[in-house]
């Protein structure tokens, strides 16, 4: 097998490109698109490059921002439309390989081994993308270029906006060792702090440190990153509709008030199990078992998992196994800023009624095929065009406020 050409494609400042292309008034001025700050999400999730130059970074609490810049012009993210246009980016991408692997929305691998016949070498593929984003999308991308996926996307962080960067196996020592560790992917805060402390600071330090001191550091993983660092990273890319088996389906949500009144938990415990059933049955899907997690007000986070009597993909079915198995392990004094419903152990949503006996299995396909009524409705109307009595006159849990995983 010859050497590989991958491509790191990573859209410029993506949420807040988006909403300037969305709004031409945004472009001259200071703008960071942002979580509800009542909602406590206020953190900086992108800014651009008006923003970037007074120092404003992603991750940033939003109060700090406004500290720098008292004019800054902040936003809430609108995530259906930055969906839309990384489809627009994924289906450029799709025209040189169709080994595309998408890495959150704005970024993506691309493996154009093959193709340099018919589009040339990676530099000019690089080139030829960033020209197709600009002209039909409106956005610019930064693409690396590299014989591996790390490197390739250390590359594409070189330089911004709109630029190429090849990165030589031939000029790893000189381009890529000076870098500090932190900077290569894979190589998180806690890792670049356990290397700090036997003095290992750059990409080349990693590189050349003896594999027993690393396996001791930071076990398995630190043999890896060794080889990372080395360029010796063989790991491919997807093809463009690969798609991972699903292994858990949930939502979190951070609450607008500390909760402690048993009565207004019940009520997010709902929001939560009507949102995974909901996804569960859209994907085929039944539960076998149902995690939750609470964030208490001193932001310590704990978990708790239970097998469900049968799989089930219902509503009530998750709501009363969540609450029963929170009153039952979590301390009802402490206040609670963030919940969290998670399920996994799925299989296809044939399967789970046969434990049950005749009579409950009646009930259950009664209560599933309400419900797929339901998902019916919404799909045509919207989520919230359909919902459950019990939840119309909360306002604790806002939909903006969920988190997938």
């Amino acid at each position: 097998m010859g050497e590989r050409t991958i491509l790191h494609a990573d859209l410029n400042n993506f949420y807040a490109s988006v909403e300037s292309l969305e709004h031409p008034e945004y472009r001259q001025v200071p703008l960071a698109v942002c979580g509800e700050e009542s909602l406590r999400h206020g953190i900086v999730l992108a800014k651009n490059d008006a923003a970037k130059a007074l120092g404003i970074y992603t991750g940033q609490v939003v109060w700090q921002a406004r500290q720098i810049c008292p004019h800054l012009l902040v936003v809430p993210p609108h995530m259906e439309k930055y969906r839309e246009y990384a489809t627009m980016a994924r289906a450029i991408y799709a025209r040189y390989t169709d080994r595309v692997e998408p890495f959150g929305l704005d970024e993506a691998w691309l493996d154009v081994s093959g193709s340099a016949s018919l589009f040339g070498s990676g530099r000019r593929i690089a080139d030829r993308l960033r020209a197709d984003m600009l002209r039909e999308t409106g956005l610019s991308i930064s693409v690396g270029v590299a014989n591996n996926k790390v490197f390739a996307k250390l590359g594409s962080d070189m330089k911004k906006p709109n630029a190429t960067t090849v990165l030589l196996p031939s000029e790893y020592r000189q381009t890529i060792w000076p870098l500090p560790a932190g900077e290569m992917l894979y190589v998180g805060r806690s890792a670049r702090r356990k290397l700090q402390d036997i003095g290992l600071y750059t990409i080349g330090d990693l590189a050349r440190a003896p594999l027993g001191t690393l396996s001791a550091l930071l076990g398995k993983w630190g043999e890896t990153l060794h080889a990372y660092a080395n360029g010796l990273d063989d790991s491919p890319v997807a093809f463009f509709d690969h798609r991972d088996a699903i292994k858990s389906i949930g939502n979190s949500t951070t609450l607008a008030q500390n909760l402690q009144n048993a009565e207004e938990i019940k009520l997010v415990f709902q929001v939560l199990a009507d949102s995974v059933s909901s996804r569960l049955r859209k994907a085929g899907l039944k539960a076998a078992t149902l995690h939750i997690g609470v964030r208490n007000a001193d932001l310590t986070w704990a978990g708790k998992q239970t097998k469900l009597a049968a799989p089930s993909c219902l509503f009530r079915e998750l709501w009363e196994s969540a609450l029963a198995l929170y009153l039952s392990a979590f301390d009802q004094g402490n206040p609670v800023r963030a919940l969290g419903l998670r399920c996994s152990d799925l299989r296809p949503f044939s399967e789970g009624m046969q434990m049950d006996i005749f009579s409950r299995q009646l009930r259950r396909a009664r209560d599933e095929n309400l419900e797929l009524a339901v998902d019916s409705l919404r799909e045509r109307f919207g989520f919230f065009s359909v919902r459950h009595a019990s939840l119309l006159e909360t306002a604790k849990v806002e939909q903006s406020s969920f988190q997938y995983f």
